[in-house]
């Protein structure tokens, strides 16, 4: 991002951000959330104690197995759920009567409790089925979690496409299945990468909720059940902050496909 005029540098902002943040969590730490008397237990340990239960006690060496199987069912979730969504909202191009029925079916399934449904999704699903495996009904969640997101965004973005170009199809012969081909897709890409963006950090999401519904030996779910048992704070926090650098990393990665996918969003087209 260029500076703007008067303005700092994008990555400053961030830097100065991220400072103040910790900052305030360090001091948070250290005088709303001290250990009660005749304990060590804090549920905000300070950020000393992350890096330390993170890097000095080598716990982020084995980071990549306990993230493994949350991001296989993760990934494995958001390309089925994006993929159903974008399918049904290609569906509705061609068969408008069907509209009513695939929101209504979108937003229901953003309506669904989750506890509910993991519930429900374990005892029909299970979860891992080896050791080391993605769970199942991790996947589903984290299906589940994207799909309402893309579908609404995909409608939209394919709503967005000028009449204009819809009817030079039209002219020369083309049905509904080219104008969506040449014209509407085109036109909806900007706002179906938005949406794809946003389901990064929801089916990751959805994986760890789905994962805390057990029958799973390894995973960010799981593990978090286990430091919490525990009572170890900052083994916690040191996994929450990992799912957040990972949920971050992916949005930001989506964005720089829609940037280059789509530069004339951004005005660097050329």
């Amino acid at each position: 991002m260029n500076a703007r005029r008067g303005g700092i540098p994008g990555w400053l902002a961030g830097l100065i951000g991220v400072l103040v943040l910790v900052a305030a969590w360090w001091i948070l730490s250290v005088t709303a959330f001290t250990p009660a008397p005749g304990t060590t237990f804090t549920p905000v340990p300070s950020p000393v104690a992350v890096f330390d239960w993170l890097f000095l006690q080598g716990n982020v060496l084995g980071a990549w197995g306990v993230f493994q199987p949350t991001l296989t069912a993760a990934g494995i979730g958001f390309a089925w759920g994006n993929g159903l969504a974008l399918l049904l909202a290609a569906t509705v191009l061609l068969l408008p009567w069907l509209e009513t029925v695939v929101t209504q079916i979108a937003v229901v399934s953003y309506c669904l409790p989750v506890v509910a449904v993991g519930g429900i999704a374990i005892v029909l699903l299970g979860g891992a089925k080896r050791p080391g495996d993605p769970s199942a009904t991790a996947i589903l969640l984290a299906a589940i979690a994207v799909f309402f997101t893309t579908v609404v965004g995909a409608l939209l973005g394919f709503k967005s496409a000028q009449r204009a170009s819809l009817d030079v199809v039209r002219v020369f012969g083309g049905g509904r299945w080219a104008q969506l081909v040449k014209v509407r897709l085109v036109a909806a890409l900007p706002a179906i990468l938005n949406a794809l963006q946003i389901a990064v950090p929801s089916a990751f999401l959805g994986a760890v909720l789905g994962e805390y519904m057990g029958a799973i030996d390894r995973g960010v779910g799981i593990t978090l059940i286990r430091l919490q048992g525990a009572l170890d704070s900052a083994g916690v926090w040191s996994v929450f902050l990992l799912c957040a650098l990972v949920a971050l990393v992916g949005y930001a990665l989506i964005g720089l496909v829609a940037r280059l996918v789509t530069p004339w969003v951004s005005g660097n087209a050329r």
